[in-house]
């Protein structure tokens, strides 16, 4: 069938150099990007004609829908696939800084400023036991943003909730330039996190 495709990175492998290296940039999304990708659409194969011509977002959603055999499949790969495509636009060159408009408001709604919550975020992100993404979502229960931690590549859209900013702590996202450091990297990551492309994901959220 192979109905994803791996999308290309908004900017070059090396653009995000000093913080996040080339060659990271390159395998990560190559490789494992690839690889979510190709085993999405493995798996979507084996499934019924109502489940193919859904979106991943919408199966992601609701995945009591996807079969037994499968499930599990897809959510790590539907998953894995959703948030890398989300993590590439989440960052930018010279990004970083603190937010403005509706998410600098709604961030110190939540969590008092947003002193608090980057310390919130680094702080729970990286204790994070083994693989996982640390999340700023959208809960459109309470119409709050929220933090979220999720285990491997489990998807926020899986609990309704709509993810915004998600930092990826899996090692292959940073053992090469930062080996064991995984603090270090989450502190190297908010120079380059893309504010303005939040801002437009909480829009449409709304």
């Amino acid at each position: 069938m192979g109905k994803y495709t791996l999308p290309e990175l908004p900017y070059a492998y090396d653009a995000l150099e000093p913080h996040i290296d080339a060659k990271t940039m390159e395998i990560h999304h190559t490789k494992h990007h690839q690889k979510y990708t190709d085993t999405l659409n493995g798996a979507l194969e084996k499934c019924s004609s109502e489940i193919q011509n859904k979106d991943i977002l919408e199966i992601l959603s609701d995945l009591s829908k996807v079969p037994d055999d499968v499930r599990g499949a897809i959510n790590f790969n539907g998953g894995g696939f959703d948030n890398h495509r989300l993590f590439w636009h989440n960052m930018k060159p010279n990004g970083g800084g603190e937010p403005g408009g509706a998410v600098a408001d709604a961030i110190n709604s939540s969590f008092g400023s947003f002193a608090d919550f980057k310390e919130k975020f680094s702080s729970t992100t990286v204790v994070i036991q083994g693989s996982g993404w640390g999340w700023l979502v959208y809960n459109p229960s309470t119409s709050k943003v929220e933090y979220k931690s999720m285990p491997n590549q489990t998807s926020p859209r899986t609990e309704g909730l709509v993810p915004l900013l998600g930092c990826d702590v899996w090692e292959h996202a940073y053992y090469l330039k930062y080996q064991n450091k995984r603090p270090d990297y989450i502190a190297a990551w908010w120079n380059v996190v893309n504010w303005d492309e939040v801002n437009n994901r909480l829009s449409k959220a709304k």
